[in-house]
């Protein structure tokens, strides 16, 4: 069956190599960048593997909201339906980590960002569907001043912060939605040689594919049903208990409404 997806983040990296694998399986894709010219040129070597069906690009700055809700707005006018939506995008070290609103970029691109745009597009999920949220093996207690922009963090404290919001909201969806769609939250694997550990950790060389390959298990697999809420460590290979924070029902609460109160 030939699903429409939406993936962040998918003009290089996991995002890339995840696209190509559901390039060639047909399915309706809509990437988002940031970069027209690199989106251009991701469509057209999407459009080149063979099997591939329709592309289409979404152009958004993530660390600006507006430009978050304009997107969400153009996929909202183009499409009545969304099978699965693969929050991707993120960022780890920034030259300028704080944003004009005086929030912390990562917190904005890895955590506001992907609430916003789901916020936005749940009504076309399907209850059948899927909502992939990108965590990471790096997770700390989320500090809710931090989260408003009240207290300055170093890139690794503010990026493990993020991952671990994203890991606790993905868990209060699932709560939410009982009935579906799906929330998943995956670790794809660590220092995986993307752009973002060549910024950060100078480079890695651990293949890409190996988070390709259970970011299109979550979009698609079987293995993900009956797992909504559930936090897959890509690299134990399994399910597994994320940070005690993310189980911890009262700081997920805590942590939900501090998202809310920044982006009220």
């Amino acid at each position: 069956m030939i699903k429409t997806i939406l993936i962040t983040g998918a003009t290089d990296g996991i995002g890339y190599e995840t696209a190509k694998l559901l390039a060639a399986r047909g399915h309706t894709l809509l990437i988002h960048g940031r970069n027209p010219d690199k989106l251009s040129k991701v469509k057209n070597e999407l459009l080149a593997i063979e099997g591939a069906g329709t592309i289409e690009t979404y152009e958004a700055d993530f660390s600006s909201l507006t430009n978050v809700e304009q997107m969400a707005s153009s996929v909202l006018n183009a499409h009545k339906r969304l099978d699965v939506l693969i929050n991707n995008a993120g960022v780890y070290k920034t030259a300028h980590p704080r944003t004009e609103d005086g929030f912390d970029l990562r917190f904005v691109v890895n955590l506001f960002a992907p609430y916003r745009l789901t916020d936005r597009l749940l009504p076309i999920i399907p209850e059948s569907g899927r909502v992939v949220n990108l965590s990471s093996a790096a997770q700390a207690p989320v500090d809710t001043d931090a989260l408003a922009g009240h207290t300055k963090l170093g890139d690794m404290p503010a990026y493990a912060q993020s991952k671990l919001a994203i890991t606790m909201w993905t868990r209060h969806m699932a709560n939410a939605h009982p009935n579906g769609p799906l929330f998943s939250a995956v670790n794809p694997g660590s220092l995986l040689n993307t752009n973002m550990v060549k910024e950060g950790w100078g480079g890695s060389d651990n293949d890409v594919g190996i988070g390709a390959d259970i970011l299109l298990r979550a979009a698609l697999s079987d293995e993900f049903d009956g797992r909504s809420g559930d936090y897959f460590d890509n690299d134990s290979g399994r399910f597994a208990p994320p940070h005690p924070d993310g189980q911890n029902e009262q700081k997920i609460a805590d942590v939900v409404t501090a998202i809310k109160a920044a982006l009220s």
